[in-house]
């Protein structure tokens, strides 16, 4: 324990130049491929980033063999030249012939990875002095970077995040209107170069601390984590940025605590837990969210089944006011035990229900809320039947379905289209507040 402390602290502390130069390395490299990937991911683009970063291999052994050394920027910009000629070549099977957008990245993915690894491999075996270390392009070793790398990428960083907010508004046309953007003059293919000429850089930046084979997690992942928490393109870039900004910073943290494992793969671990959490928390889309609305409806459901039994029931009867044993009710509906022991206490605490002992009977909030219900349903079958000539044996299954999602604005445009119906396709009367003053009168 003293010890996970000590080296705890002493990684925050950054009083470690090696644990700076990676912490820095990776956190930037997360920013810059989270923001910039929102835009990849939401122009459903997202094994772009894996096929350049592939694509980038070849460039990094050719710059070697150019310069027989292995410098950090040439062998950048190396990659970033095959990487470009990559993305070149996937437009132009796209755009020239008639395979689809999966099928280039595909092929442009393979080539370009396997002339790379020929690459590598005759580097390996040409007796080079300073081949050491090119392999980590292909996994990454963020402990390896130097000052050097680091400043490299932290100008390439602010760069991507200039270019992004000048651009911002163009490549929101692009990336979500484009026919809009034609018909405005701007020049799409242009501003889709641009957009891919980014994604080169992002990808060259971070094969240094994650490798070819790991870049486009860090590219896609934060954006797919961040378009759980919100609708918004800038509130998204933000979150994007921080979440891969996050995993840079515990990815460094996990290796430094277990020096055996690679920082780059803890990474991309830590922020697919992020999405991991995402998916499941994130209010509106996430998981649990949507189990709990869905469990939420289920229940609403049950109460208005409750609700439009008794009222009809009642209606029959043209009386209100009797209580009804638990096992009558049951028997007024297909209710599970559980369910309808559940719902009838939801109603009593709203007040729906008034309840003597194992015996309920509706209140007048619970005659209004029975009503309404009932008419919903019917105007529903009356819906159906006269503008979707439904037949009448699908009309209560269809109706039922619709009876519990209606606002009351929606109930007044349907009314007001329908012209006030008095009865539903099976000459059932259909209630417009009316039983609730019947109701008190007979109360009283």
């Amino acid at each position: 324990m003293v010890e996970w402390w000590d080296l705890t602290y002493r990684f925050f502390s950054f009083s470690d130049a090696a644990v700076r130069l990676v912490v820095a390395g990776t956190m930037l490299l997360g920013a810059a491929a989270g923001g910039l990937g929102t835009f990849v991911y939401l122009q459903k683009r997202s094994l772009v980033g894996d096929a350049l970063a592939h694509a980038a291999l070849p460039g990094v052994g050719l710059a070697f063999l150019i310069l027989g050394e292995k410098q950090f920027l040439p062998l950048v910009v190396g990659a970033a030249v095959t990487a470009w000629l990559g993305g070149l070549a996937v437009d132009a099977v796209t755009r020239y012939t008639r395979l689809k957008l999966d099928a280039a990245l595909g092929m442009v993915l393979s080539v370009f990875f396997g002339f790379g690894i020929l690459i590598l491999t005759h580097i390996q075996k040409g007796g080079y002095a300073d081949q050491s270390g090119l392999a980590h392009f292909i996994f990454g070793k963020a402990a390896a970077m130097s000052p050097g790398d680091v400043t490299a990428i932290g100008v390439i960083t602010l760069l991507l995040a200039v270019t992004l907010m000048v651009g911002f508004r163009h490549f929101k046309l692009v990336v979500f209107d484009p026919g809009f953007a034609a018909s405005l003059g701007l020049p799409i293919r242009i501003w889709q170069f641009a957009l891919t000429t980014l994604v080169v850089m992002a990808v060259t930046i971070g094969l240094q601390a994650v490798g070819v084979v790991l870049i486009a997690a860090l590219l896609i992942t934060p954006a797919a984590a961040a378009r759980q928490w919100t609708d918004r393109l800038a509130p998204m870039i933000g979150l994007a940025t921080a979440f891969g900004s996050l995993s840079g910073l515990l990815g460094a943290y996990i290796s430094f605590l277990a020096p055996a494992l690679p920082t780059g793969p803890w990474v991309v671990v830590v922020v697919s837990s992020i999405f991991a959490v995402s998916l499941l928390l994130a209010p509106n889309r996430g998981i649990v969210w949507r189990l709990l609305e869905f469990w939420g409806h289920r229940r609403k459901v049950s109460r208005d089944h409750i609700l439009k039994a008794l009222y009809r029931h009642g209606m029959d009867r043209g009386n209100w006011t009797d209580y009804y044993p638990r096992r009558a009710i049951a028997e007024l509906w297909s209710f599970r035990p559980g369910e309808l022991r559940s719902a009838l206490g939801q109603l009593v605490a709203n007040g729906s229900l008034e309840r003597s002992g194992d015996m309920f009977r509706l209140t007048s909030a619970g005659i209004a809320s029975g009503e309404r219900i009932t008419r919903l349903h019917r105007l529903w079958e009356v819906y159906l039947s006269r503008y979707l000539d439904l037949p009448s044996d699908h009309l209560h299954r269809d109706a039922e379905a619709m009876e519990h999602v209606i606002s009351p604005e929606l109930e007044a445009q349907l009314t007001d289209l329908l012209e006030h119906p008095t009865h539903d396709p099976h000459a059932q009367p259909i209630p417009y507040e009316r039983a609730k003053g019947e109701a008190k009168d007979q109360a009283s």
